[in-house]
């Protein structure tokens, strides 16, 4: 099968979101995400609006780094595909972080924010996985992966350092091009009907 080449350019449009590029203006919006009490899961980032300006004017080509936009264009969150390997087939989904919540109550941007950036992978790159690590102790987000479809594959102990200088375990997570399709679209798109039928 070959594989696409898709522009890091290109938005992707799904019914309740859309996933834009991100840009080096979208600076200051993202770092004040990352530094939210939400963020805590996440490795430590940029520390001014001038270095995280820098860190994403430096994402290499070979990344799909995106911000999560409503409908009417209001930003909410940002996701990323990283890690790609055309030659065995796979990349790691990750950044991930709904900023603004409240905006996105009744809509179901989690959800179909993962299911474009899915689509991204596997239907449009012809990925045949996705894998990747959550700190452990983030069990509400490991939770919600297991849902959509993804499968523990292993745990890596002691392997992130937190912001504290304290270390803890990684659980290591990985999901099949068919366990895609089988699993986690059919969720997915339940969640988005029921997210449709009542906003109706």
């Amino acid at each position: 099968m070959s594989q696409a080449v898709v522009p890091n350019t290109e938005v992707l449009s799904g019914e309740f979101v859309n996933l834009r590029p991100l840009r080096p203006e979208d600076a200051a919006l993202t770092l004040g995400w990352r530094n939210a009490q939400r963020a805590r899961f996440l490795n430590a980032g940029a520390a001014s609006v001038e270095q995280q300006a820098a860190w994403i004017a430096s994402r290499p080509a070979s990344e799909y780094n995106y911000i999560i936009e409503l409908k009417n264009g209001h930003p909410v969150g940002m996701l990323s595909l990283v890690g790609i390997d055309r030659a065995n087939r796979h990349g790691e989904p990750g950044r991930f972080l709904i900023g603004d919540e409240a905006a996105t109550q009744g809509v179901p941007a989690a959800v179909e924010a993962m299911k474009l950036l899915y689509e991204l992978a596997f239907d449009r790159l012809g990925l045949l996985r996705v894998c990747g690590i959550i700190a452990a102790n983030n069990t509400l987000m490991i939770k919600w992966q297991k849902y959509l479809g993804m499968k523990e594959e292993g745990r890596l102990r002691q392997h992130l350092c937190q912001k504290d200088g304290s270390f803890e375990d990684a659980v290591y997570l990985g999901m099949l091009a068919d366990e895609y399709r089988k699993t986690a679209l059919p969720r997915m798109n339940v969640l988005i009907a029921a997210a449709r039928r009542a906003a109706e």
